[in-house]
C-alpha cells in the first residue's frame, strides 16, 4: 500500500513524549519547529499518489502499489529507479533532506543478508527481520535508524561507569526485553519506528553482551522520551533563511526509560557476533542514498557560486573559472563513484544486489572529506555580501528600499530582489547556523571519518596490487602466504 500525507500526520498523534526548548510538544505536526519537515515527509507520501510523480515514486507488485525507496534491490534498474525517485523529491521540496526513510531502510537489508548469523541465536530473530522488511514495504511507514550513544567516559568500560550511558538489556520477560539507556537519532520525533542498533565497540568482549542489542522500536512506545535540539525553523524569516525554515531535520536524544521491546521486534540481543556483523556491514546499502544527498549539496553550492559569478561578469576571469572548476570536479567525482558502484554492483550474501562497496565507500569519504573545502570555495565565489546583506524587511521598507534597489541591482537581468534572494539562499547554505550544523552532521551522519576509512580498507581487495608488485619485483610466491592468512 501507499500511505497518504494525511495518514502519516495522523500516525504521529500517538501520545509520544517529545520535548524541545524545555517544553512538552503536544503535536509535532503543528509545532513550528517540526511542521516544515513533517510537511516535507507528508508531501513525499502524497507525491506517490499523483499522476505526475507516481511513475518514479511507486511500483506495482502482486496487485499492490508500494514505495520504490523501500523496494529490495535485485537489479541495477532497481537502483536507477531509486535514484530517479530521490531526484524527484529533492527538486519538489526545493532543497534537500537526508532522513526521510529510503536511506535508513537499507540498514535492515544488511541484517537480511546476515540471517545465518541471526539464526545462530534463534531462528525467530531471522524471521523477525524478514517480517519487518515486509512490514515497512507493505505499510509504507516512516522508518529511521538510531545508532549513536551519549558516549560517557570512553576510557572506561560501560560496566565501570553509569551503565545507562550505552543502551543495554535490563531483563527478559514473557512479552519481550526491557531496555534502558539513550540513543541519538535524527527525525525520530516525527518518524514511526527506528532500527535501534549497537554503536561501535569492542564486541569481542563477552562482558559487553548486555549492550549488544538490535531491535525495532515504535517511536510512541511507553517509556520512550524524545528530547530534541532547538530547531532552526523560525529563527529568522523564510525570506532570509529559506533552507532553515523549509528543510531543517530535527535531531533527538531518545531516552529509553525501561522500554518494553516485544519479542517480534527483537532482531538480536546478547550476541556479540551479530553486533559485530551489523557494524561491519551496516552501510553497504544505505551509504548510497547518503552519498547521493551530498551530490545535491554539491549542486546547490555550484549553482549558487556560478550565479554569483555570472551576474557580475566575473565568470570570464580565469581565476574564477578555476574555482568553479574545482566545484564541478567535486560534483562530478561524487557522481562518478555513484555511477561506478552501481555499474560494478555485486550480489549480496542474501541474494540482493549491493553497490560495489569499495567504490561506494571511497566516494562517500571523498564527498565528506572535501565538503568543508568546497563550502569555503563557494563562499569565496559568492563574495562577502552573503555575510553583510540586510534582511528582507529592509528591502521592503519604503524609506530605504530605493537605496537597496540602487546598490543591489546589477543589470537588466539581475534586479535587487533576485540578487537579495540569491544572497539569502547562499548565506543559509554556507554561513548560517544550519550550514554549520549541516557540515558537522554530514561528517558524522553514518559514522566518524576513521570508520569510513576502515570501511574502505576492509572492502578493497589488495590481491591484484600485491601480485603486480610481486611480479614486478621478482618476489617469490611465499610472500603472498602471509597476506592470505590475514
Amino acid at each position: 500500500m501507499l500511505r497518504t500525507g494525511a495518514e502519516y500526520r495522523d500516525s504521529l498523534k500517538d501520545g509520544r513524549q517529545v520535548w524541545m526548548n524545555g517544553e512538552r510538544v503536544k503535536d509535532v505536526t503543528a509545532h513550528p519547529a517540526f511542521k516544515p519537515i513533517v510537511d516535507i515527509r507528508a508531501r513525499i507520501y502524497d507525491m506517490a499518489h499523483e499522476e505526475k510523480f507516481k511513475p518514479v515514486m511507486a511500483y506495482r507488485e502482486a496487485n499492490q502499489e508500494n514505495c520504490i525507496g523501500y523496494k529490495l534491490p535485485h537489479t541495477k534498474e532497481d537502483w536507477g529507479a531509486k535514484r530517479r525517485s530521490i531526484d524527484a523529491v529533492m527538486r519538489e521540496i526545493n532543497g534537500y533532506a537526508v532522513r526521510v526513510g529510503d536511506e535508513t531502510v537499507g540498514e535492515m537489508w544488511s541484517l537480511y543478508d546476515g540471517r545465518d548469523v541471526l539464526n545462530e541465536v534463534d531462528p525467530q530473530f531471522s524471521a523477525n527481520i524478514t517480517n519487518h522488511i515486509d512490514r515497512v514495504l507493505n505499510t509504507d511507514i516512516f522508518h529511521v535508524s538510531a545508532n549513536t550513544d551519549p558516549k560517557g567516559d570512553r576510557s572506561k568500560r560501560p560496566q565501570d561507569q553509569d551503565p545507562d550511558m550505552l543502551l543495554h538489556l535490563v531483563k527478559e520477560t514473557d512479552k519481550g526485553i526491557i531496555v534502558r539507556g539513550a540513543k541519538y537519532e535524527t527525525a525520530a520525533a516525527y518518524a514511526n519506528q527506528a532500527f535501534v542498533k549497537p554503536t561501535i565497540a569492542n564486541w569481542g568482549d563477552d562482558k559487553l553482551s548486555d549492550y549488544a542489542l538490535g531491535f525495532i522500536c515504535d517511536m510512541g512506545a511507553p517509556g520512550l522520551k524524545h528530547i530534541c535540539r532547538t530547531g532552526f525553523a523560525g529563527r529568522g524569516k523564510a525570506e532570509d533563511y529559506p533552507l532553515s525554515n523549509r528543510c531543517d531535520e530535527v535531531d533527538t536524544l531518545l531516552v529509553f526509560d525501561d522500554v518494553l521491546v516485544p519479542w517480534e521486534n527483537v532482531l538480536f540481543y546478547r550476541h556479540t557476533r551479530a553486533a559485530a556483523y551489523i557494524r561491519g556491514t551496516l552501510h553497504r546499502y544505505s551509504a548510497y542514498p547518503y552519498t547521493l544527498r551530498l551530490l545535491y549539496i554539491a549542486d546547490l553550492m555550484l549553482g549558487a557560486a556560478a550565479f554569483n559569478a555570472k551576474q557580475t561578469g566575473l565568470d570570464v576571469q580565469q581565476a574564477v573559472r578555476e574555482k568553479l572548476a574545482l566545484l564541478v570536479q567535486y560534483r562530478e567525482t561524487i557522481n562518478a563513484h555513484l555511477l561506478a558502484c552501481i555499474a560494478l554492483a555485486q550480489p549480496s550474501p542474501g541474494g540482493l544486489l549491493m553497490p560495489n562497496p569499495s567504490m561506494l565507500y571511497t566516494g562517500r569519504y571523498y564527498a565528506i572529506n572535501q565538503l568543508p573545502a568546497m563550502m569555503h570555495i563557494a563562499r569565496e565565489l559568492c563574495g562577502g555580501q552573503i555575510c553583510v546583506t540586510p534582511d528582507s524587511a529592509a528591502f521592503g521598507d519604503p524609506e530605504i528600499s530605493g537605496w537597496l534597489d540602487k546598490y543591489y541591482s546589477v543589470n537588466e537581468h539581475w534586479q535587487a530582489e533576485d540578487r537579495r534572494r540569491l544572497l539569502a539562499f547562499a548565506r543559509d547554505l554556507l554561513n548560517s547556523d544550519r550550514a554549520g550544523h549541516m557540515l558537522t552532521f554530514e561528517l558524522f551522519a553514518q559514522s566518524p571519518p576513521y570508520a569510513h576509512l576502515n570501511a574502505i580498507y576492509m572492502n578493497f581487495d589488495m590481491k591484484d596490487a600485491l601480485n603486480y608488485v610481486k611480479d614486478c619485483a621478482g618476489l617469490s610466491d611465499r610472500v603472498m602466504e602471509q597476506w592470505r592468512k590475514r
